[in-house]
């Protein structure tokens, strides 16, 4: 139903470092190691905005290549609907991710012992209406959502019929927001970086949000890859070196 889309490393960024690499995590492509599948999921949870090849601008792509780069091993990335994704990640069509624990990976992947950034679910609401900053806050409100997102662990109390949530699906982030100044609904439930790239194009007056959710993101790395517990060490490793959100913020 969904095409597949594809993004590749630029061959003269992977080449130069290659060149560069030294002592501090950097090592000569090994030829022995299949080329790795970064799968990301669609729709992005990070950003609305899309590549010139239409793949979604996902600064973890970035955050991949700084990371695979310096590891020697090529790559490239797809984006799949999110169960697509994790059916790849499973049967090791896909082996590599940056992502927040799921069921979906116990089996099938490791994960970095230390997250390397974090994901973010805020509530956004007019200024006249009561902050909500625990998810347990959420109960007889009424909410706007975005469709095709999973809310990972708010899910459960959104559709949870007992907490009498009125949640009205928005098709798109943009659309959530106009809902919101409509009154439609008194709060938009969101993540923050599809959020604040909507807001920065059409700001809301009087607009205030708060955290409710952190969920923290991992590298993940399939199972069947080759030598997969060395390989994920050094991934880690090399991670701790780099300013993630440097890198994230600066894409």
């Amino acid at each position: 139903m969904f095409a597949a889309l594809t993004f590749r490393a630029p061959a003269a960024m992977f080449l130069i470092a290659l060149l560069a690499a030294g002592p501090a995590g950097g090592a000569p492509a090994n030829d022995a190691l299949p080329e790795i599948e970064y799968a990301s999921p669609i729709p992005s949870v990070w950003t609305t905005r899309l590549a010139a090849n239409g793949e979604p601008a996902n600064p973890l792509l970035h955050v991949a290549d700084a990371i695979l780069a310096k590891a020697g091993i090529a790559w490239h990335g797809r984006s799949y609907p999110t169960a697509r994704m994790f059916r790849y990640l499973q049967d090791g069509n896909a082996q590599f991710s940056i992502l927040v624990k799921s069921p979906a990976l116990k089996n099938c992947c490791l994960l970095s012992r230390q997250p390397i950034t974090a994901l973010e679910i805020r509530s956004y609401h007019l200024a006249d209406k009561t902050p909500i900053t625990r998810p347990q806050q959420l109960s007889g409100k009424r909410i706007i959502t975005i469709h095709g997102y999973s809310y990972g662990d708010l899910h459960a109390i959104i559709s949870d019929g007992s907490n009498h949530i009125s949640n009205n699906i928005a098709p798109d982030h943009a659309a959530a927001f106009r809902m919101l100044a409509e009154r439609r609904a008194d709060y938009v439930i969101d993540y923050v970086g599809p959020a604040t790239e909507i807001l920065a194009a059409t700001p809301l007056p009087g607009l205030q949000s708060e955290l409710l959710s952190r969920q923290d993101a991992y590298l993940v790395l399939s199972k069947r890859y080759p030598d997969a517990a060395r390989i994920m060490a050094r991934l880690e490793n090399i991670a701790q070196t780099l300013d993630i959100d440097r890198i994230m913020q600066s894409k």
